[in-house]
């Protein structure tokens, strides 16, 4: 599993000319290919391709199995302390119960403590759809039950569903 992309390396790099760059990152010149490998071969490095857009491609010398390895190790380091935010859903009715509004907020409040953000639905059926109203009611008293969190999308009615989302406050 590579991580980084492919560069060209070596006898790869099969292009006329291209400006070499040193271990230090100093402009040795541009020289032929050929030329550049012999000097990669001379300080046992490898012949590496990292600018191919310019003109000419931009290649440096250096240890290519190190600077793969310490390539990897930065994206795993870096995937691994990024956040990702899930979007928990919360299912509510009109004629919910109070009680049943509680247990909803209690695990709506979890997850936005978890720092997760919460989408909360009302599925109108039948003769509910001629009362949103009554849905928009149950919103609001759901939003005031939640502690901690802000209102990122406004409930609104789309079709036979009333919509909102919550997100956790800023600190």
């Amino acid at each position: 599993m590579t991580l980084i992309k492919d560069y060209q390396i070596n006898e790869q790099i099969r292009d006329r000319q291209v400006t070499l760059i040193d271990a230090e990152g100093k402009n040795i010149g541009t020289m032929s290919a050929y030329d550049a490998q012999k000097v990669a071969d001379e300080q046992g490095l490898d012949l590496v391709k990292i600018a191919p857009q310019a003109t000419p491609p931009i290649c440096k010398l250096m240890d290519y199995d190190k600077f793969r390895f310490d390539s990897i190790k930065k994206e795993k380091e870096a995937k691994k302390n990024q956040k990702v935010i899930k979007i928990k859903e919360v299912q509510l009715s009109i004629v919910i119960d109070v009680g049943d509004i509680n247990v909803k907020a209690k695990k709506a409040n979890g997850f936005i403590a978890d720092g997760d953000k919460v989408r909360v639905v009302i599925r109108m059926r039948g003769r509910q759809n001629k009362r949103p109203e009554l849905g928009m009611k149950v919103m609001e008293q759901f939003f005031q039950k939640i502690e901690g969190a802000v209102m990122e999308q406004a409930p609104n009615i789309e079709g036979n569903t009333i919509k909102m989302q919550l997100a956790p406050a800023k600190k």
